[in-house]
């Protein structure tokens, strides 16, 4: 089969379940059979169970929920916190920032940070771990930026 007759029938067939069901964007809500590293990977710590659901049914961390700990982001990098939709990063040592995980391309969650980027796996979109600035499209918008507070040696949502 051609790139061309596989992407059409991938059209058609997404074109005819969002008559039948609304579907969220680029892999919102679906696991990603991709590989990474501990440090890159969406663990949780005590208390990151506790969710909410925003108006688009995308669940994030409720707020005051641990997101894990200083030691669990690196220097120069990032953690993504796959449950609660929220990447942490830690540009300059003792410098934590955090973002939404969700490419404001269009809605798939991002898989990786490395080398000063947190990048999304479905059309290539880089974001910078210092701001969340757009580092390489397609997206044209930053990554929003979470509310965290850091105590001793925990990380939460404020």
């Amino acid at each position: 089969m051609t790139e061309d007759v596989k992407r059409r029938t991938v059209l058609a067939t997404g074109a005819a379940a969002a008559i039948v069901t609304p579907v969220a964007a680029c892999g919102g809500g679906t696991k990603s059979s991709g590989s990474a590293s501990s440090a890159e990977s969406g663990g949780s710590s005590s208390g990151a169970g506790h969710s909410t659901e925003s108006a688009s049914g995308i669940k994030t961390a409720a707020t005051g929920a641990e997101l894990g700990r200083t030691s669990d982001i690196p220097e120069g990098g990032g953690k993504i916190f796959k449950d609660q939709k929220v990447v942490v990063t830690q540009p300059t040592k003792g410098h934590f920032k955090a973002f939404s995980a969700i490419c404001t391309h269009l809605g798939c969650t991002v898989n990786t940070v490395a080398n000063g980027t947190i990048d999304c796996p479905c059309h290539g979109s880089k974001f910078h771990i210092a701001d969340g600035s757009v580092a390489h499209g397609p997206a044209t918008k930053p990554l929003p930026a979470k509310s965290i507070k850091v105590e001793k040696k925990s990380i939460r949502l404020t």
